[in-house]
């Protein structure tokens, strides 16, 4: 169960307005995809803030509200405040949700988890990240979860850039994807 429409609502548009203030840059960037772009979309400047992050966690659970999941996660670092806010939107509203974390690469010591988290083997889980731009990100993450024995439901994220990232990870991946915000919505395009 999520929170009532009209806190969705203006969780939704609160976390538009702190996205627009504090996480655009505008100035030529390298992206990760090694293309250039004149501004960078800098969402870690919103899943770590004190008063975004919550609404992070309620705005990608109403996204995803129709799913059936019991844990969130993806690659690490976008992924992991995402599914943390998600994890404690979760916890206020009176539910459960488990959240994961896929490494880079697989530890070397210790138990040489790629996965780290509660255990997802036989779960449907929901692999998240906070900005799409090749897709390359959620592509590993969602191999890694299936080599763990889980089951991904979909990919979402806050932001798409409107890339084609979405239209090839339900391709290779044969989940759905989802984003809560386009570049229009972030005033970009």
């Amino acid at each position: 169960m999520t929170a009532p429409q009209t806190d969705v609502a203006s969780a939704r548009a609160r976390l538009l307005e702190l996205i627009k203030e504090r996480a655009i840059v505008h100035g030529r960037v390298t992206l990760s995809s090694g293309k250039e772009a004149d501004y960078y979309v800098d969402l870690r400047r919103i899943s770590l803030d004190g008063e975004a992050a919550p609404l992070v966690g309620i705005v990608m659970r109403d996204l995803t509200q129709d799913l059936d999941y019991s844990a969130v996660g993806g690659l690490t670092l976008g992924a992991d405040p995402v599914a943390t806010s998600m994890l404690h939107a979760a916890a206020a509203a009176g539910e459960r949700l488990d959240a994961f974390v896929v490494r880079k690469a697989g530890k070397a010591h210790g138990l040489q988890q790629r996965i780290e988290g509660p255990a997802i083997a036989g779960r449907d889980v929901l692999v998240v990240e906070d900005t799409t731009t090749t897709g390359n990100s959620p592509l590993e993450a969602v191999a890694a979860v299936r080599e763990a024995g889980a089951r991904p439901v979909a990919v979402a994220t806050i932001a798409d850039r409107a890339t084609g990232a979405g239209e090839r990870i339900r391709e290779e991946a044969g989940v759905d994807y989802r984003f809560v915000y386009t570049l229009e919505d972030l005033g970009l395009a």
